[in-house]
C-alpha cells in the first residue's frame, strides 16, 4: 500500500462549492501529505463521477498525492486511483478488497472497536472513524463519538485511524492525542474563505 497522508480532503460537490478549486489550493500547500477522496452526490451520474475523479487523479499525480474514490469502486478502477473508501451502505469490505485488488488503498468507515476490527480483518487498510463532532456536511449521521470514541477504535486496530466529522484545526490536537493517525475534512476546506491557508493550519495542527 502507498504511504498514507495524514490530511484527507473529501470533495464537496454541493451547489455553490468548487471542488476542483479547493483541491488545487490544498495540493499546492500539502502535496504528498494530502489524500483526496472523491465523493459525489448520490444522484450524480457515473459519467459525472468519472470526469471529476479523472481530473482530480491527474492533479494528485502531478503533486505526488493520493487519490481515492468513495463508494464507486468501478470509477476508482477506471481512472487509475490509488484505491477507494466504503461506508456502511456500500460494498462489504471483503468484496471491495476483491474488486480493488490486494495492493490498493482501501478505507472503511467505523465508529466502534468491534466493527473496526472486523473491517480490518476483511481487508481495510485504514479506517475513517466518526463523526467525531457535530457536522452539517452529511445528513443522517449518528451522534458524535468525540476523542474518547476515536481512542477506543485506535487502541483496537493496527491500521491508521482517520478521524472525521466536524474536524477543525482547533480540534486536531485532541484527536491526535487520542490516537488518530490523521483527519478527514470537508467543510473545513470547502467552506473556507482561503482553502490554502486552512490547509496550512490543518497540517500545522497535525504535525
Amino acid at each position: 500500500m502507498p504511504s498514507l497522508g495524514r490530511l484527507h480532503l473529501i470533495t464537496d460537490t454541493r451547489p455553490g462549492r468548487g471542488p476542483l478549486t479547493v483541491v488545487r489550493a490544498a495540493l499546492g500547500v500539502a502535496g504528498p501529505e494530502l489524500v483526496v477522496q472523491v465523493r459525489v452526490a448520490d444522484d450524480a451520474t457515473d459519467r459525472e463521477a468519472y470526469e471529476l475523479a479523472l481530473r482530480i487523479r491527474e492533479l494528485c499525480a502531478a503533486a505526488d498525492a493520493t487519490c481515492l474514490v468513495n463508494d464507486r469502486l468501478h470509477v476508482a478502477l477506471a481512472v487509475g486511483a490509488a484505491g477507494g473508501h466504503v461506508g456502511a451502505d456500500d460494498l462489504p469490505v471483503a468484496a471491495a478488497r476483491r474488486v480493488l485488488g490486494p495492493q490498493a488503498v482501501l478505507g472503511a468507515t467505523a465508529r466502534e472497536p468491534v466493527t473496526a476490527a472486523r473491517a480490518v480483518d476483511a481487508g481495510a487498510s485504514y479506517l475513517g472513524v466518526g463523526p467525531c463532532h457535530a457536522t452539517t456536511t452529511k445528513d443522517g449521521l449518528p451522534p458524535p463519538i468525540g476523542p474518547d470514541g476515536v481512542r477506543a477504535v485506535a487502541e483496537a486496530v493496527p491500521v491508521p485511524v482517520v478521524a472525521i466529522g466536524g474536524v477543525t484545526a482547533a480540534t486536531v490536537p485532541a484527536l491526535r492525542a487520542a490516537g488518530a493517525y490523521g483527519v478527514a475534512v470537508v467543510g473545513a476546506l470547502s467552506a473556507a474563505a482561503d482553502p490554502a491557508r486552512a490547509t496550512a493550519d490543518l497540517l500545522a495542527a497535525l504535525r
